[in-house]
């Protein structure tokens, strides 16, 4: 069965929608969830509902640093800007979504995997992994074969070898990578719904269980993304222009859910 790994979805219902709906085109049939469920984006209730729902079906789902901070605090490390959309995601979360939020775990072990929003080393400090020695750290910090984070929202994988150091790895567009059982892997998704690449693309990973392999999907922004920063601006909050592209980025002009099928890992 394959499995669709998505991260930081901060809010971005068309985002989230268009990365599930590919992902079972795609032949997914699992989901792994790896944190920062919300912010930012204007539709906190609706993705938790959809994302509680697979959780109830099995999914794994680990919480991130945005998650925590929508139950309380008053975040004196988080940017304006960030804190900003945490309060306002904040007056919109019901009980019911407090209570999931606050339910999810740090971390995740199935079989030689382990889920984890920020890093295996002290997840609870949520610290970006921004290069080798701190893919080092997070692989010492667990027994994990594979090891697969969030946080940061642009995508990269890690390999060792044993008694090796990790060395940062981009693969071949279009070539699935097989994930060798001689070497440990730390993958980092990348963002499904606040990428901050240059064009901006959602991003999501299928690999499969029996024959691992690990690919990675681009789906382009498209008017869904448009019509998420219009809600955002509806909504009271100035993040609107995060969900699309900056001035001099490529134009936007296929539609999300019908993106073109790059598989990168």
């Amino acid at each position: 069965m394959r499995t669709a790994l998505l991260a930081d979805i901060h809010s971005n219902l068309e985002a989230l929608q268009a990365c599930l709906a590919h992902a079972r085109r795609e032949g997914a049939g699992r989901f792994v969830f790896l944190g920062d469920l919300v912010g930012y984006g204007a539709d906190p209730v609706a993705c938790l509902d959809i994302i509680a729902g697979l959780a109830e079906q099995g999914a794994p789902v680990v919480q991130g640093n945005h998650d925590a901070a929508c139950l309380g605090g008053i975040l004196p490390d988080m940017s304006y800007t960030a804190r900003d959309a945490i309060y306002w995601t904040r007056d919109q979360l019901g009980a019911r979504e407090r209570a999931f939020l606050a339910g999810l775990p740090l971390a995740v072990a199935e079989e030689d995997r382990l889920y984890v929003h920020a890093s295996a080393e002290q997840p609870e400090t949520w610290p970006y992994i921004t290069g080798t020695l701190d893919a080092a750290r997070a692989l010492a910090a667990t027994t994990a074969r594979i090891v697969l984070v969030g946080h940061v929202h642009e995508p990269l994988l890690y390999f060792t070898t044993p008694g090796g150091n990790p060395r940062a790895f981009r693969p071949v567009p279009g070539v699935p990578l097989p994930l060798s059982e001689f070497r440990r892997w730390l993958g980092i998704v990348g963002s499904a719904g606040q990428p901050r690449a240059v064009p901006r693309l959602a991003r999501l990973r299928v690999a499969e269980r029996v024959q691992p392999l690990v690919g990675r999907v681009h789906l382009r922004r498209d008017p869904g993304a448009f019509r998420a920063q219009r809600r955002i601006g509806t909504a009271g909050h100035h993040l609107a222009e995060r969900t699309v592209h900056r001035e001099g980025e490529a134009p936007v002009t296929q539609r999300l859910a019908q993106a073109a099928r790059d598989l990168e890992f």
